[in-house]
């Protein structure tokens, strides 16, 4: 059945697709519409011969347009705030991990100064830590092998 409330909400709209469709149908039959869809279907079937069923099939078509266009309406606006959110959220996380690579990349850099200058200032300590620190290795992984 024919939405009254959206008809009527409509009706400037409506009313020029109703005249486009039905041409003999005059502006000012339609402005009598008082929101009685009983009496428009009526005054559109005497003018123009249409079955009943077929008028009121086409203001079903009309209404239910109008919800579906309101209903995809709010949907793109949905969409379209999500995707600002999503967009926010993506760009602080960009921030996020350009700060924390910055901040790796600071820390390495800092350690390896630090390494560095170490070892300057204790070539023969710096030495005796590597060779041991390969020994150590070097047994570790030759018991590894062996053991397999």
């Amino acid at each position: 059945m024919v939405n009254e409330q959206v008809l009527e909400g409509k009706w400037n709209e409506i009313q020029g697709q109703l005249r486009d469709r039905w041409g003999q149908l005059s502006k000012d039959e339609l402005e009598q519409f008082d929101g009685n869809v009983q009496q428009l279907v009526g005054m559109i079937q005497r003018k123009t011969g249409v079955a009943r069923d077929k008028i009121e099939s086409y203001l079903d078509e009309l209404t239910n347009s109008e919800n579906v266009q309101q209903a995809k309406e709010k949907v793109q606006e949905y969409a379209q705030q999500i995707s600002d959110t999503v967009g926010e959220y993506a760009t602080e996380a960009r921030e996020t991990v350009r700060e924390g690579m910055q901040s790796a990349k600071d820390s390495a850099r800092a350690g390896y100064v630090q390494t560095e200058r170490l070892v300057r200032q204790k070539p023969v300590e710096s030495l005796a830590v590597c060779f041991g620190a390969g020994l150590i290795t070097g047994v570790v992984a030759g018991l590894m092998l062996r053991s397999k």
